[in-house]
């Protein structure tokens, strides 16, 4: 690996709420340098709707880090794990797709993430490849592996048991066929937002049973919307999409509150060290306005999904339609 320990450190702690156990990450990392050999990484989603965010595009931009380190990221479809249901940070039983819904999503999905990740160096596979082929035998032995009572103790799972709003048994299936894929993968390490974590760790706990050295996880923050208050969410109206116009991505983004913009800096546009620590610097100036941040933030995330050129643009046309009040040139029906 043509990187050092400290540069690769320093590259996938940006913006991380938890690495679990760094002491583990370290020496994967290590071996991988001594072995000149690959971690391989993974990320796994379930197809659930087809539009993505840039909430999204915070594990998606961690798995290009691993990409950019020499790498090898995985990029796991959950059709299998969509007709489930995942259960996480839900206070009622998730809908479940049926196996088309989840194959149309998945394209939709794979398309939006290539806008962040190198297509070319990224590996897709389908769960349902090596979950449907497990007979009940296999899933009886699989669920001996985990107890109710360790189930409970997922705090969404606890919520609802203690407000007797029902908890179907196919819901404590999710995180141990979530684990599975780790299994399967043999994953060194495995990424997802905070509301992952308890599914994560089971891929760990899984994977020692089946001998396997465990995973390390890292969880990412979630993402405000931009109303500063619910986690982002198109059925919130608070989101950025990742098939957003340049004009309104940048509009929206200089739409956030005030106390949002370092997050979004950091998570949503992958803003460095330096970055970060100058707007920090520039918000504590009273003399200094937030909306040089927001613009800031603008043009970056337009140039992360699109290029400079379409970034200058999207700020000309918010300037001249919301700043100094004139008619755009195309007004939408």
């Amino acid at each position: 690996m043509k990187y050092s320990l400290e540069d690769q450190l320093g590259l996938i702690k940006r913006g991380v709420e938890e690495i679990i156990p760094e002491e583990q990450l370290i020496e994967k990392i290590k071996d991988s340098i001594k072995n000149n050999t690959q971690l391989k990484v993974k990320l796994g989603c379930d197809p659930s709707r087809p539009d993505l965010h840039v909430g999204h595009g915070v594990v998606l931009r961690k798995l290009r880090h691993f990409q950019d380190l020499g790498h090898q990221s995985i990029l796991v479809i959950g059709d299998f794990t969509a007709m489930i249901g995942d259960p996480s940070g839900r206070n009622k039983t998730r809908p479940q797709l049926t196996l088309e819904e989840a194959m149309d999503n998945a394209q939709s999905y794979i398309d939006q993430a290539s806008q962040v990740l190198d297509i070319e160096k990224l590996k897709i596979v389908y769960n349902s490849h090596w979950l449907n082929k497990m007979n009940f035998s296999d899933v009886i032995k699989l669920s001996s592996h985990y107890t109710v009572a360790r189930m409970l103790e997922r705090d969404d799972f606890t919520k609802r048991y203690q407000s007797e709003v029902p908890i179907s048994i196919h819901e404590f299936m999710y995180p141990l066929a979530q684990a599975m894929d780790s299994v399967h993968l043999k994953a060194d390490i495995e990424l997802g937002g905070t509301d992952q974590k308890f599914n994560l760790l089971v891929g760990r706990d899984l994977q020692r049973e089946y001998k396997q050295d465990p995973q390390a996880v890292i969880t990412l923050p979630l993402l405000e919307g931009t109303d500063g208050k619910d986690k982002m969410s198109k059925s919130y109206g608070n989101d950025i999409g990742l098939t957003d116009l340049p004009e309104d991505m940048y509009g929206k983004a200089m739409s956030i509150t005030d106390n949002m913009i370092i997050k979004y800096l950091t998570l949503a546009a992958d803003g460095n060290d330096e970055i970060i620590k100058m707007v920090k610097s520039d918000l504590n100036d009273p003399e200094y306005n937030p909306r040089d941040a927001k613009r800031l933030l603008g043009r970056t995330l337009v140039e992360l999904y699109y290029d400079k050129d379409q970034a200058e643009k999207a700020q000309e046309h918010f300037d001249k339609v919301i700043v100094n009040k004139n008619t755009p040139e195309i007004i939408p029906e």
